[in-house]
């Protein structure tokens, strides 16, 4: 059993299998040569049939054009006298191209617009966010981007970038000028903690940080933008701001609807949080990008952990609506239909991405579907206009046994039967290293005072001496993260980059006199035990590419994520006949018509970084290009001027957005 709700005419009539007129199956994928979302089109496929770059040339790709972001040319030392945390590196912003002219910003909230062929800049617009107090303390320390949204009015007269800023503000700038839109909200800008509970503009956490931020980019639709925003992840006490969502009106910035992620007095879903803690709970927030059914009208939004993220003992219940997909109608907030994969959540395995849009064929039969990977490893794949999954989720027994005083964990979570998780879960002896005899033992006597279990084995305390905590695997930063998955419309074919790694979560009750009464992770995946020298303590891959055919719900290939130099480097490794370990990153990926497209960090020239080609069918490496650093956001792909061009972001003293081509 799903614990979801079906609602609105058109879910039924798909239930019933009636074809109402007017509305016909979608085909998902960036057209016109073009990337107009963050995805490159709403239904988060970063799918674009372009195919002048293909195996034969990959590797002949040479930088085109690149641009240094805005932030390197600010006083940063001066800046950093009023915030120390003040940071450029999480430059992960996947770029924008609409008609000829490149749209990105930058984690000090800056946005430019650059021509397509030669980065030469067009305008920037520098709203001064870094004056405000600095982003949310959560995972994440430093500023932070990820991406922007494009509108235009119907005749395409009025047309409008729209981004967040550090302290919780929605921008609307003019997409020709880099001027802030007037009429839009407050002379060009949104307060998205106007009317959140526990979250009044000018107060800050206990580390001098913002309640509220955004980092991932909005999503427009029905002339409707909702936008992400990130709540401090650092609250010692039961009370936090909650996460609620808000649909705003794309051309005034008035407030049209607030989706309370937790729900209030009568509001649906308000008796999973037992004993009213509907209250004073928060967080709940939707940190991650969305996806919209333009034919449906709905958007799909996937949401985080309730306060705090590792432990419950004041939130008795399911938490609705945390960790859940939640599909709602973008025009009214009204809730069409939701599901809960992670019942009263203590692991912080948020929703981390937006989910995938594709039509399939399952068993002869014709689907709408959407599909949510997870930090925990699985794939949710439902019909997206009724919520019903596609095959059964099956509601299991899982351990509850722990000892953070006062917590009652779920009996309960739910399990997908198909697919199967692209990545490793749970920490038992036969999953750790095996390379040599020498190499096992010591893996089992670094895990000799750890809890091992399966997936949602529950937390528990540390001790002097004595016990160290309970082994998670996925860790808190998850199998698949915020870098997302691609799906192939043509084919139904979903790729999803993952990380083999865990977490040990270690717990402490805080200060009284800090108005403290939980126990709360000191550290986080940070703690985990290591293995002496560095060696790896589970088996590999360490990260890895999976194809899944979401018309049968089978993999078809899995291949990891480069061969893992460094640790064949490692004195107790060198000489052994090793299979490819992976642990060379988990790039974001985008596909084209024959390529899947994503970033390693090695294996370049003197073991750089470097971009490579995959044939989508098979998994094999059929190109790869050097980069000049690392690469930080996932990459998109666009036409100009006859020519293909792939951008991406890159690391360095001052993080770039490159432009690849062909000579």
């Amino acid at each position: 059993m799903t614990r979801r709700l079906t609602g609105s005419l058109l879910g039924l009539l798909a239930l019933l299998g009636v074809q109402w007129p007017g509305i016909a199956w979608a085909q998902y994928g960036a057209t016109d040569g073009e990337w107009r979302t963050y995805a490159g089109d709403l239904g988060g496929t970063k799918y674009s049939p372009l195919d002048q770059i293909d195996a034969s040339n990959f590797s002949d790709l040479e930088i085109a054009w690149r641009w240094e972001s805005a932030d390197g040319a600010l006083d940063l030392d001066a800046l950093r006298e009023r915030h120390p945390e003040i940071g450029i590196r999480n430059f992960k912003t996947t770029p924008l191209l609409v008609d000829g002219i490149v749209y990105v910003s930058t984690p000090l909230a800056l946005s430019a617009a650059l021509d397509a062929g030669t980065g030469e800049v067009l305008w920037q617009y520098d709203p001064q966010a870094y004056l405000a107090p600095p982003y949310p303390h959560a995972s994440v320390l430093s500023y932070n981007t990820r991406g922007l949204a494009y509108w235009a009015d119907g005749d395409g007269h009025d047309a409008r970038i729209f981004y967040g800023t550090n302290d919780g503000y929605l921008l609307a700038v003019d997409a020709l000028t880099g001027q802030p839109v007037r009429s839009f909200g407050d002379n060009g800008r949104v307060d998205l903690t106007e009317g959140i509970p526990r979250a009044p503009r000018g107060t800050t956490d206990r580390l001098g940080h913002s309640w509220l931020g955004v980092a991932s980019a909005p999503i427009v639709a029905h002339d409707v933008v909702v936008t992400p925003t990130v709540i401090s992840d650092i609250a010692v006490t039961k009370e936090a701001p909650p996460g609620w969502i808000k649909g705003i009106d794309a051309r005034t910035g008035d407030t049209r609807w607030t989706f309370r992620t937790v729900p209030q007095g009568d509001d649906f879903g308000a008796e999973s949080w037992q004993n009213e803690s509907w209250r004073y709970s928060g967080n709940t927030n939707a940190w991650a990008t969305f996806a919209v059914d333009d034919e449906l009208g709905y958007i799909y939004v996937p949401t985080g952990t309730a306060t705090s993220d590792y432990y419950g003992g004041h939130r008795l219940g399911d938490n609705l609506f945390a960790e859940s997909l939640v599909a709602l109608d973008i025009e009214t907030g009204q809730r069409v239909w939701h599901f809960q994969a992670v019942h009263h959540g203590v692991w912080d395995y948020d929703f981390p991405t937006h989910p995938n849009l594709l039509d399939v064929t399952v068993d002869g039969r014709d689907i709408k579907a959407i599909a949510q990977i997870s930090k925990q490893g699985f794939t949710y794949v439902f019909d997206r206009a009724t919520g019903d999954p596609v095959w059964p989720i099956e509601e299991r027994s899982v351990e509850t046994d722990t000892d953070l005083e006062g917590d009652v964990l779920s009996p309960t979570q739910p399990f997908p039967t198909k697919p199967l998780p692209f990545e490793e879960q749970g920490a038992t002896l036969d999953q750790l290293v095996d390379f040599t005899p020498e190499i096992r033992a010591m893996a089992v006597e670094a895990v000799r005072n750890h809890r091992l279990g399966g997936l949602f084995t529950p937390p528990m305390l540390s001790a002097e001496g004595g016990a160290q905590g309970t082994i998670q695997r996925p860790a808190i930063a998850g199998g698949a993260n915020w870098n997302g998955s691609a799906v192939d419309p043509e084919t139904g074919m979903l790729y999803v980059p993952s990380s083999n790694a865990f977490s040990v979560m270690q717990y402490y009750t805080p200060d009284p006199a800090d108005g403290g009464n939980l126990n709360l992770t000191n550290g986080g995946f940070d703690t985990a035990p290591l293995m002496p020298q560095g060696l790896p303590l589970f088996k590999p891959p360490y990260s890895r590419m999976t194809a899944i055919n979401l018309n049968t719900g089978d993999h078809a290939w899995m291949q990891p994520n480069g061969d893992g130099d460094r640790y064949r480097r490692h004195p107790m490794l060198r000489g052994l006949n090793l299979p490819p370990l992976g642990g060379e990153g988990r790039g974001g990926p985008v596909l084209t018509k024959t390529l899947l497209i994503s970033a390693l960090t090695a294996g370049g020239t003197g073991g750089g970084p470097r971009l490579v080609a995959r044939d989508k069918a098979t998994g094999t490496i059929v190109g790869s290009v050097d980069l000049p650093a690392g690469a930080i956001g996932t990459p998109m792909t666009y036409m100009h001027g006859g020519t293909q061009y792939v951008a991406l972001t890159v690391g360095g003293l001052v993080p770039e957005l490159i432009a690849l081509a062909l000579p």
